[in-house]
């Protein structure tokens, strides 16, 4: 049995909770928001795009699979802390190579267990995603209140995940739809999921993967048959390199955005974002497809949305809207081959009914039309 460490989790507005850590004990400022997968937790602590954030999860036996080698959406996660009611130390899987508190203690991830998970989902539900402090039971609320009202989030998230260098990764099918040709897409990585580079290249995609701010110049040099833009952390109008970049290639090639790729998208068309009161984050959000009128149930994980009112002037269209709360879930650009989608349909962890976009993406590649 491990050993039992007791932890103090202070919210920004006062409210405490006491419970036990695992995986790493380093203090930790983070965002705090909820999840309410039912499965794929490894999945979610490498997704870049929880990076600063602690994540609570809402299902309440964590751990019970462990970790494996092949499922990791990053070779370094970022997350910072997570949060849950009962973890579970002693795994059982013939895939599993280590706990999940060996793994989160390698990459100094928090974790903390025996709290009212329950509680804390609907506290973030009714008030917010909020500042919170992860530490020792010493410090008392009013020292935790004082740290967190001092501290800030940061802005430069998707500097530090990018990659710093351009990586290629080669198809590992081509289909017979593909014709033998094998298509080449420059993904701009802004922290990118690595199952999204799996679904591309399985399907006769040869990927390229520049980092976040490369110059358009670099992407033209590369030749591509078309442009992904990645999901990843924060605010979107933080990247404006990658703003640009997008700006620049409008019309140039067949573009793709997945998450803040799709907000980034928008944005270079001057649509708006905003912050959501708690974000989406789950593998169960009904969104309508508005083109089919079909329903698709769709991964999600983001703080961020493009304001409906901002889309008049351009040249956007709503593609679909998400059914919970009626927010944009996807928009495109006909004119120029662009579209995006705010979900994630390289679906790990998630269902794949959204898979088809990879198809469609080298549907216009091939010179078929958007959405036809």
């Amino acid at each position: 049995m491990e050993k039992l460490n007791p932890r103090k989790i202070i919210l920004e507005d006062g409210t405490e909770y006491l419970g036990y850590g695992f995986g790493s004990l380093s203090e930790k400022k983070l965002e705090l928001v909820f999840n309410t997968s039912m499965v794929g937790y490894q999945e979610i602590l490498s997704d870049p795009s929880y990076t600063d954030q602690a994540v609570v999860m809402t299902y309440p036996i964590i751990g019970n699979y462990g970790i494996n080698d092949e499922d990791n959406e990053t070779k370094v996660p970022s997350i910072g802390a997570l949060i849950v009611r009962d973890y579970a130390p002693e795994p059982s899987n013939f895939r599993c190579t280590q706990t999940l508190s060996d793994y989160m203690a390698q990459y100094d991830i928090v974790g903390v267990q025996g709290v009212d998970t329950r509680e804390i989902t609907r506290k973030i539900r009714n008030y917010g995603s909020c500042k919170v402090l992860i530490t020792s039971p010493d410090v008392t609320v009013e020292q935790g209140v004082a740290i967190l009202k001092e501290w800030d989030f940061a802005h430069d998230q998707v500097s530090r995940v990018s990659t710093k260098e351009i990586v290629t990764y080669e198809p590992t099918a081509i289909p017979e739809s593909n014709d033998g040709k094998v298509f080449h897409v420059v993904a701009v990585d802004c922290g990118m999921k690595l199952n999204i580079v799996r679904c591309m290249n399985e399907l006769g995609i040869k990927v390229t993967v520049v980092p976040w701010n490369t110059p358009v110049e670099k992407v033209q040099e590369l030749n591509p048959d078309g442009v992904f833009l990645s999901n990843g952390p924060g605010d979107p109008t933080d990247v404006v390199p990658t703003i640009e970049l997008v700006k620049a290639l409008h019309g140039k090639y067949p573009i793709f955005g997945i998450c803040l790729g799709h907000q980034i998208l928008s944005l270079s068309y001057g649509a708006q974002t905003y912050k959501l009161k708690f974000g989406h984050r789950g593998g169960n959000h009904p969104v309508k497809n508005v083109i089919t009128d079909k329903i698709e149930i769709t991964s999600q994980n983001h703080s961020f949305a493009v304001k409906d009112e901002s889309m008049a002037g351009t040249g956007l269209t709503t593609t679909h809207i998400n059914m919970l709360d009626n927010t944009i879930e996807g928009v495109c650009h006909k004119g120029d081959n662009a579209f995006s989608i705010q979900y994630h349909p390289e679906s790990a962890p998630g269902p794949q009914d959204s898979k088809y976009l990879f198809a469609q993406f080298i549907n216009i590649m091939k010179g078929g039309s958007l959405y036809a």
